[in-house]
């Protein structure tokens, strides 16, 4: 089981209007652009700050998305999902970024491993029956139907961190134990198996948009990972 909870705002904040940004393979084109530079103008294109993600995550979801477009990781450009583990299970804290349009697709919750934590994820493993999250970069890949439903695989490709995905067999799913009713309630959402499961009525929608290709990134503050990773560090 999972465990988590979330504060649900009775606004959604505004979104703020594109500007002009050309996108392409490698996306924001002008080369005078430092890429810590690029990630603020994405950043505060979107107003990411007023759904409650931190510039410090999206700055490294950023580097490694542009890192893995280098090594041609990536097939699906147009996307960019965040999975910000600094943040309360309580808390809507899964991002879909549609990075062409400029836009948050989609901002919901998300479970992390029940042995990663309670109401927070604070330890995270690569190991097979761990039963934790595994910090990182993903890259999406095939769906298919298990015992949550349309499942999505995800392949881990952070060596030491989260290369063992697959075999694990952690993908993304919905789950009955992440409910915006238990956000409400005050109790924090159920805990999966390692997964980042997501809402039930979310999940379809949430697979289907990010499945075949796209880049997922699983953040947390903790610095052995981020001094660690190897796409963050070269």
């Amino acid at each position: 089981m999972c465990t988590s909870f979330t504060i649900i705002p009775t606004e959604q904040p505004t979104v703020s209007s594109p500007i002009a940004i050309t996108v392409s393979q490698h996306l924001i084109t002008d080369s005078t652009l430092h890429i810590d530079d690029e990630a603020t103008v994405l950043y505060n294109a979107i107003n990411l700050s007023a759904y409650g993600l931190s510039a410090e995550a999206f700055n490294y979801a950023w580097t490694g998305y542009q890192e893995l477009l280098e090594r041609n990781k990536i097939r699906r450009i147009n996307y960019l999902t965040i999975c910000d583990f600094s943040q309360s299970s309580g808390k809507k804290r899964l991002y879909i970024i549609d990075i062409e349009n400029q836009r948050l697709v989609t901002n919901t919750y998300v479970a992390h491993g029940k042995n990663s934590g309670g109401e927070f994820a604070t330890t995270f493993s690569n190991k097979p029956e761990s039963l934790q999250s595994s910090l990182g970069f993903y890259i999406t890949s095939s769906t298919y139907i298990g015992k949550h439903g349309l499942s999505l695989r995800i392949n881990g490709v952070d060596p030491g961190y989260n290369d063992k995905a697959l075999e694990r067999t952690i993908v993304i799913h919905g789950a009955a134990y992440v409910d915006p009713a238990r956000a409400k309630a005050g109790v924090f959402m159920g805990r999966s198996w390692g997964c980042p499961a997501v809402p039930e009525k979310e999940s379809a929608s949430i697979i289907n948009t990010i499945k075949e290709g796209s880049c997922l990134f699983i953040y947390h503050p903790g610095k052995n990972y981020l001094l660690g990773s190897k796409i963050l560090n070269g």
